[in-house]
């Protein structure tokens, strides 16, 4: 992998400061309520946020996830010194963060721009509390049968 071609890979952004900005975001996209949500070892782990769509309250989940962005780097790193793995954390987390940030920002500027709707680009993140999972999680669980319905009911 080439590192120069990861977007926010030394961010210097703060989490605070995307975590924000993110939250101003989904605002202007129409949220109605923004929470943040946390992880089992007490770290900020996303946003639960509510639409109007249909004159229904729908609820969605966008989760980050500097795990895996600190697996990535980690995974670069050959002969590590004492303490990389505690910056490579701290970066994961930033850079995780920020590229949420982007991520969001390009999908309210599609909205904004009449180029998609709000629940099209967020679609994926409805949150059923019951199951405590998103639309995709859901069809992930399931093998992605439904969709393998929805594609094959076209061709009859």
């Amino acid at each position: 992998m080439d590192q120069m071609k990861l977007r926010n890979y030394t961010s210097t952004v703060p989490v605070s400061r995307s975590v924000g900005d993110i939250e101003e975001l989904l605002v202007k996209a129409g949220a109605t309520t923004v929470s943040k949500f946390y992880d089992d070892k007490k770290r900020l782990a996303g946003f639960l946020f509510q639409m109007i769509v249909n004159l229904q309250p729908i609820t969605f989940k966008l989760p980050s996830n500097p795990d895996a962005v600190t697996k990535v780097m980690l995974a670069e790193i050959k002969k590590p010194h004492r303490g990389t793995k505690e910056r490579v954390m701290e970066q994961a987390e930033r850079t995780a963060w920020r590229l949420l940030h982007d991520w969001v920002h390009v999908q309210v500027s599609m909205i904004l721009l009449e180029q998609a709707k709000a629940i099209q680009v967020f679609l994926p993140y409805v949150w059923n509390p019951e199951s405590n999972r998103t639309l995709f999680e859901h069809y992930e669980a399931n093998d992605f049968k439904q969709l393998k319905q929805l594609t094959e009911g076209s061709k009859k």
